[in-house]
């Protein structure tokens, strides 16, 4: 799993120009192998359609990976023929790989990708990438699986695809409703930081991309299509299938063990220009106390559990600290990773041993309190020990969420992110990572 993305948060989404010197706003990746019949007609027709509805300056890239029939030769005469298209031409198979390569050498801020076959209708385009270009969702996908969308298919494909939704719902917790639709689109700034995570290089790629970026917190917008089947599609149902479940457990093993640094995809406080106009207020506090209060409540749960089955066996005092230093490594734990949004296993176990101290500080306040009430009330009952427990864990709380906040966890995303990152040209990078590309003379 490659983890090597730029450190610091994303920027603040921003509204994109209508006119930007240079360069078009949006960059259509049409992926194509073997597909000289239709390849002339679906990018004239894509052609046509943002010619006469599109408001913003457009590319269309033909990305063809390893196609043995006249496919390149196809895509070289389409970019020399119409100005707004080029062609890309990669030696190795694979839709994620093809993608992947066209969309990081891309100068576009929005980048989009569709099915050669245009089975979804195109009047879904610019709903697609206007929330893109608005600055309000960082990723888009057409969906089939929503409500008001309307789609043509065999029940053999409509099964798959629905059950394919519920292994993702069910295994990664996936709340996205169409993972597989070609027809997709992210922001550029956001495809830099994602593209290194995706492993995958053929079609689990799109459900990899997605899977990642809701885990990150990323806003993806969806949008209901008009879809038609392709009876022509040369897509191996079974191969992909298996291919798709072995990603499936790829992504859920990495997820689970905290292999991947997802907190290089959150989004800065203050993204909103309603957060900016709060004064006094240090980045991310209002979400990270609502965070550290849920976790508090439910720790507070788990050490009066452990306390009170630790007292059937042993002493208060006992059974305070086992019960105490049980449920504050589950609490640390979990306040790494919602309350403050850290994961993967960076600094892991020094955060624990931090944890522990702040821990020491709460057994003194809780052992001091029990002291106190043994030495006023030799035989204090159960439930005033409980209550005097609550009392003290309450008292510690505030000083735990500001140890927490500026000692155990603190926001070190402006040190992590180098002041002036050179972004090499592509005349100053290597040949072998540069796709063949042919651009229009025109």
């Amino acid at each position: 799993m490659r983890t090597d993305t730029p450190r610091g948060t994303l920027p603040a989404r921003e509204h994109l120009l209508a006119h930007t010197v240079g360069r078009p706003v949006l960059d259509v990746v049409i992926p194509v192998h073997n597909e000289e019949k239709d390849l002339e007609r679906c990018v004239r027709r894509l052609h046509d359609h943002l010619v006469r509805t599109f408001p913003y300056g457009f590319r269309i890239t033909v990305a063809d990976n390893a196609s043995t029939d006249a496919t390149p030769q196809v895509a070289t005469w389409l970019a020399h023929s119409i100005p707004e298209v080029e062609a890309c031409r990669l030696e190795e198979k694979g839709r994620g790989r093809a993608l992947r390569t066209v969309w990081s050498h891309s100068d576009a801020p929005v980048l989009a990708y569709m099915d050669v076959d245009l089975s979804t209708d195109l009047n879904a385009l610019l709903p697609l990438v206007a929330p893109l270009i608005s600055g309000h969702s960082d990723l888009a996908i057409g969906s089939r699986l929503a409500r008001s969308s309307r789609v043509v298919r065999g029940p053999k494909r409509e099964f798959i695809s629905r059950a394919y939704n519920l292994i993702l719902r069910g295994s990664l917790a996936a709340r996205f409703s169409d993972a597989q639709c070609g027809f997709k689109a992210i922001r550029r700034e956001v495809a830099e930081r994602l593209l290194p995570m995706v492993e995958d290089t053929g079609w689990f790629f799109d459900t990899e991309l997605l899977v990642l970026a809701e885990r990150a917190g990323l806003r993806i917008h969806e949008v209901p299509v008009d879809w038609v089947d392709d009876p022509d599609s040369t897509v191996h149902i079974v191969s992909t299938a298996t291919e798709d479940l072995k990603g499936v457990w790829r992504v859920g093993r990495a997820l689970a063990v905290g292999a991947l640094p997802l907190d290089r995809l959150a989004r800065p406080f203050g993204d909103d220009p309603r957060d900016r106009q709060l004064s006094g207020v240090p980045g991310g506090l209002a979400r990270q106390l609502v965070g550290f209060c849920v976790v508090g409540a439910l720790s507070t749960l788990l050490y009066l559990l452990l306390y009170s089955l630790f007292r059937a066996g042993v002493g208060p005092q006992v059974s305070n600290a086992g019960a105490l230093l049980l449920s504050a490594v589950a609490n640390t734990a979990a306040n790494r990773r919602l309350t403050f949004g850290i994961r993967g296993r960076e600094r892991a176990v020094r955060h624990q041993a931090q944890g522990l101290v702040v821990f020491g500080i709460g057994l003194a306040l809780t052992s001091g309190s029990l002291a106190a009430l043994d030495a006023a009330a030799t035989s204090a009952s159960h439930g005033t020990e409980l209550a005097v427990l609550i009392a003290a864990n309450l008292a510690a709380t505030m000083l735990r969420f500001l140890l927490f906040r500026a000692w155990v966890f603190p926001d070190r995303r402006d040190d992590d992110a180098p002041a002036d990152r050179h972004v090499p040209a592509d005349d100053e990078r290597p040949a072998s990572e540069l796709p063949y590309t042919v651009r229009n003379s025109r």
